[in-house]
């Protein structure tokens, strides 16, 4: 008897055990399913029962493959994930699930994600990349941060910053475009997120790489990006301004214009660019610090955004601005605290994962030293935005010509003329720290000083 109930006569059925050898297993399951008596009731509540079993067997199933593929821990099987992984597990978002914030909300979304990453599951088999990158596809939408976030906060966390987020939402500005460090502490533009670096990424390590410049909003993307509205762009629309670029594109970019363009071009287009950017570095300073508002649709004062503006008493003196050499000696590393141009930048220059590990555990107090002064003010576009201008107190030329010696008859005194002069004419392709201005002292003490004090 069969599991249906009908019987079989092997003498009367056509079908022999030699001619089922000669049929295919679908097709016998075919004719079994097509020979059942289905007017018998009982057949019927077979059906239903085996039915239920495999839906449940099917869905409960499935259901069972996108919990486990949905959860963090699914993420972190794979080696390649752990600076990722160990980011997310230390930052404030350690909370939710992965998928929360990279799949966006709906079944749908949810399913057809899946798909997509199955492209994953085959990098992962042929070949690891060398560096996890977001590619515009996947960039982070709106709505999964408005799933937790509230879009009418118009004062930060920290309570200092004023932003309008409603307004930047109805702009389609996209929340990573401010807050793409929140959880990842931007480890790809950082470039510490490498293969041969993967190794260093435990949870302690990430602890310490988790810098808080990096997991907040970065002051030069908020710069970066109103300067461009004031100049009547949107650089949001386009979603390549929201992700960090893929090393190997640009590499292979920056590889395709130098075969086409030479060593020879290459360098002055490298001097006009820097010669460029600086140049805004400091037309941007100078907006800040409410110098410079022409033309201006969005203000770049430090109390457009800032709630509160804290500048120190000693700032307050008068004549502070030729008087601070001093105090900067003493107190550089407080001064860089705030007039730092990195923070001015919206880009992350790349990083190396040793060398930040090993500035962790070894905290080093700064020294009063004219020399570092120098060097500080030379490089950081803040400082050099006003030693690039002539001072106040070095009045007309012809006069200050014949009365200057008496400002520089100490080694001290020379020293703090030789932050914004160099001693001697600047060799061409010189790697030394450029001075903020092209006067140079041997111009006119073309035999030397009385009292002989190198730079």
């Amino acid at each position: 008897m069969a599991i249906w109930g009908k019987k079989i006569n092997k003498e009367t059925d056509p079908e022999t055990r030699e001619n089922k050898k000669k049929v295919g297993l679908i097709r016998r399951l075919w004719q079994k399913f097509r020979s059942i008596d289905w007017k018998n009731p009982v057949n019927r509540w077979k059906l239903l029962f085996v039915s239920l079993v495999g839906c449940i067997v099917v869905f409960g199933g499935g259901y069972g493959v996108l919990t486990f593929t949905n959860s963090p821990s699914f993420c972190s099987s794979c080696h390649e994930m752990a600076p990722e992984y160990s980011t997310y597990t230390a930052s404030a978002h350690n909370n939710i699930s992965c998928v929360q914030c990279h799949i966006k909300p709906g079944f749908t979304n949810m399913i057809t994600h899946k798909v997509k990453s199955m492209k994953e599951v085959y990098y992962h088999v042929t070949g690891v990349p060398k560096q996890i990158v977001q590619t515009e596809e996947e960039a982070i939408s709106n709505e999964n941060c408005l799933q937790c976030h509230s879009k009418n906060r118009l004062v930060t966390a920290s309570g200092d910053l004023k932003v309008n987020h409603k307004g930047h939402i109805e702009k389609d500005v996209p929340c990573i475009s401010c807050h793409a460090g929140v959880v990842h502490a931007k480890i790809v533009a950082r470039g510490i997120n490498t293969e041969e670096v993967r190794g260093h990424w435990t949870k302690e390590n990430a602890e310490k790489l988790m810098e808080e410049k990096y997991l907040r909003p970065n002051m030069g993307t908020c710069i970066d990006c109103h300067d461009k509205v004031n100049n009547g762009e949107k650089p949001w629309k386009d979603v390549a301004y929201n992700v960090p670029p893929n090393p190997e594109e640009v590499e292979k970019k920056l590889e395709e214009k130098t075969k086409a363009s030479g060593e020879a071009t290459k360098e002055g287009e490298s001097k006009e660019t820097e010669a460029a950017h600086d140049g805004k570095t400091q037309e941007i300073i100078l907006q800040a610090i409410g110098k410079q508002q022409k033309d201006v649709k969005i203000s770049m004062e430090c109390e457009t955004c800032h709630k509160k503006v804290k500048v120190p008493k000693n700032h307050k003196v008068a004549g502070w601005n030729g008087k601070h050499g001093g105090t900067a000696i003493q107190e550089l590393d407080k001064c860089v605290n705030c007039h730092q141009d990195s923070k001015w930048a919206r880009e992350i220059p790349k990083e190396d994962i040793i060398s930040l590990l090993k500035m962790k555990e070894t905290k080093t107090k700064y020294v009063p030293n004219i020399t570092v002064v120098k060097d500080q003010s030379r490089i950081n576009k803040f400082c050099s935005a006003c030693h690039g201008n002539r001072p106040v107190g070095h009045v007309e030329s012809d006069q200050w010509l014949t009365t200057h010696a008496a400002k520089a008859k100490t080694p001290d005194q020379k020293a703090e003329c030789f932050v914004c002069h160099d001693r001697e004419k600047p060799k061409e392709g010189s790697t030394d720290i450029k001075a903020p201005t092209d006067v140079y002292c041997q111009y006119c003490h073309r035999t030397g000083f009385k009292s002989d004090v190198k730079n």
